[in-house]
């Protein structure tokens, strides 16, 4: 069956000497992987289509639930100067593993599509990446059945305000009197709290220019890298990666 898909390219993997494989996530159709032949040859037309975080149409051959076999593709966006920046390149893989990790083959693809449609656009017109990365986390949750409460204290199951914790293992916010119903929750102050709960609420797509102080994205990065352990649980070679930016200062 012919196949003509909107995809973004997560992931490439050579294949024999001159072959690659390339996973897709399609707007319509969820992760798919294409086999794209002749693309490590030097004069191939196809080999910019192999390239991560490109955007386009995607045009195979496919029989069954097997790889498919690229026919032709058309680039919107090549998004290349991604790839050139160290940071932006590791912020962009992370958040194609996570969806390579996550999302199921043939799962419907359209709300990871489009949030990382969003999230490479937005790096690209030089929006924070952390800021976003942490967005993108949020979603991840959420989708995923984990989305952390952060109105209501997990353990009075009252309104939370000011500094508070948040609590992995409980799913949710504690206030300060409540602190001790979970001896690993993570602080929080009420500024970052009140960025979580605005992260909750908005998708990539909706995101503007957000200014955010070092030590609050400090805050957020502990707090979404707390959640995320506790229930997604994904130990990516992208994020050893980006905390070794973040170690040496690159990640700033």
């Amino acid at each position: 069956m012919l196949y003509r898909l909107e995809g973004i390219v997560i992931r490439a993997m050579d294949y024999g000497e001159t072959n690659k494989i390339i996973t897709l996530c399609t707007q319509t159709h969820g992760k798919i992987g294409v086999l794209v032949r002749g693309a490590k040859k030097l004069k191939s037309r196809h080999s910019s289509l192999t390239e991560p975080f490109t955007h386009g149409i995607f045009t195979f051959f496919r029989g069954g639930s097997g790889l498919g076999t690229l026919n032709d593709g058309e680039i919107y966006e090549s998004n290349h100067k991604l790839r050139e920046d160290l940071v932006l390149a590791a912020h962009g893989s992370y958040a194609c593993e996570l969806i390579d990790r996550a999302l199921q083959d043939e799962d419907t693809g359209s709300f990871w599509f489009e949030q990382l449609l969003a999230f490479l656009t937005g790096m690209r017109e030089g929006k924070d990446p952390e800021v976003m990365m942490r967005l993108f986390e949020m979603k991840m949750l959420q989708a995923s059945g984990y989305g952390p409460e952060l109105e209501i204290c997990s353990a009075s199951q009252r309104p939370v305000e000011g500094d508070a914790w948040i609590s992995p293992r409980l799913g949710g916010v504690l206030s300060t009197p409540f602190r001790a119903a979970d001896s690993y929750a993570v602080p929080v102050s009420a500024r970052a709290l009140s960025l979580l709960r605005v992260f909750a609420k908005l998708d990539l797509r909706r995101l503007g220019n957000v200014d955010v102080k070092p030590d609050t994205k400090a805050e957020l990065k502990m707090v979404m890298n707390a959640l995320m352990q506790e229930h997604i649980g994904m130990n990516l070679k992208s994020k050893r990666f980006l905390d070794q930016l973040d170690k040496y200062g690159f990640d700033k």
